[in-house]
């Protein structure tokens, strides 16, 4: 790269594609998703109609080939995505993310081509709503802990188990399931007793599958659903197992490079939403005749959060830059993304309501929102802790060739 080219170099829209997508995202945004955004916050409802509009906007298998009906995008234009729509409803993007990227994304990096041509076209159009199921309610962090099972019989796996907080699980206040869910079982043990996971897609009908419950009066994501799944005796047919036995861990891990940098850039919308209230109402607000702006104390909050919100945007996009779809091996970074960028949207949109006062408080002014909407993004997708712990273990086994 020439040194004139290296100096024009966009980071954030390396190509007309990638422009072009912010732009028409940002004005789905602005037209669509933010009249609606306090409503469904306050209702703790999905907006099934609006969510089926990403498919019109072929974002719904952003990262799916073309043949089966995608985008065939890259990690960077999902951080694009994820970034414009937290900005204004984290909860709908939740949902979108759990769609496209947990469930579709997973479906089109470890099925085969027969499963993909099943699945995914009725993913990518918004026929279906997908979902993935790894959590329970004694295993989250410890996947190895799941107690959900399967075990073959003749051509059908029998599942039995239950899966917690499950974002899609449900897509209306009837406990009707979603369309398809990409789960993970047990199907079996080591010769060291710990459990031999497999990947299964179920989908919404197969007997024995059900919502347990939708959980209600969460802390924020409202706008998106959550539930309890139940597998009673669930008949899976074998064809409905991706890839092979054991491999759930690979796809698992795979698959969660993707969805970290995913929610690492919700965070990076959270906090340019709240950055842009906080700047806006401290120039308009006054106080002892002189406007906010004018005082030391505000002033930091918006610096520290101008910094803070830069430095984090540079590491998630140069991370989305380099992150393959494909081949994953990018741990350490989409970790390390989202153990910086996760906090920073909580921090930024805390200041917004400190710059504010009461008036942050409340909903009118969006930031109370956007603050406890961000709490999850420490949270889901691996904890804050679970980062810290991967970073160090990697950079024991790697540190020479990581920090050279």
């Amino acid at each position: 790269m020439s040194q004139i080219d290296f100096q024009t170099f966009d980071l954030f829209h390396p190509t007309e594609e990638h422009e072009l997508l912010r732009q028409t995202v940002r004005s789905f945004v602005q037209a669509e998703v933010e009249p609606q955004a306090m409503e469904f916050d306050r209702s703790e409802r999905f907006n099934q109609d609006l969510f089926l509009k990403l498919g019109d906007l072929g974002l719904l298998g952003i990262t799916v080939p073309e043949k089966f009906g995608g985008s065939a995008m890259d990690a960077l234009a999902v951080a694009i995505v994820h970034e414009e729509l937290s900005a204004s409803d984290p909860g709908f993007c939740l949902a979108y993310l759990a769609h496209a990227l947990l469930c579709a994304n997973n479906i089109a990096q470890n099925a085969s081509d027969e499963q993909c041509a099943r699945f995914l076209p009725k993913l990518c159009s918004g026929e279906w709503i997908g979902a993935m199921g790894m959590s329970e309610a004694d295993a989250g962090t410890d996947v190895l802990g799941m107690k959900t099972t399967a075990v073959l019989e003749g051509d059908d796996y029998v599942v039995s188990g239950r899966k917690m907080w499950i974002t899609n699980g449900t897509l209306d206040e009837g406990d009707t399931p979603c369309d398809c869910m990409l789960f993970y079982a047990s199907t079996g043990s080591d010769d060291k007793g710990r459990a031999v996971l497999s990947s299964f897609v179920v989908e919404r009908g197969f007997e024995g599958f059900s919502v347990g419950q939708k959980i209600t009066d969460k802390l924020g994501m409202r706008a998106s659903n959550t539930a309890e799944l139940c597998f009673d005796n669930c008949h899976i047919p074998l064809s409905h197992r991706l890839g092979e036995e054991g491999e759930a861990l690979h796809h698992m891990m795979r698959n969660l490079e993707i969805e970290r940098l995913g929610l690492a850039a919700m965070s990076l919308g959270i906090a340019k939403r709240s950055l842009q209230v906080m700047v806006e109402y401290a120039n308009e607000r006054k106080a002892f005749g002189e406007r906010l702006n004018a005082f030391g104390q505000i002033q930091r909050y918006i610096a520290d959060s101008f910094a803070e919100y830069q430095a984090a945007r540079a590491y998630v996009y140069d991370t989305a830059r380099r992150l393959s779809l494909e081949s994953g091996g990018s741990r350490l970074d989409s970790d390390g993304v989202k153990l910086i960028a996760g906090p920073v949207g909580k921090r930024v949109a805390d200041r917004a309501i400190q710059v504010l006062g009461g008036n942050g408080y409340v909903g009118q002014y969006v930031v109370e929102r956007l603050w406890r909407d961000s709490k999850l993004l420490e949270i889901g997708g691996g904890t804050l802790e679970a980062h810290q712990k991967n970073i160090t273990k990697d950079l024991t086994k790697h540190a020479g060739s990581v920090l050279s």
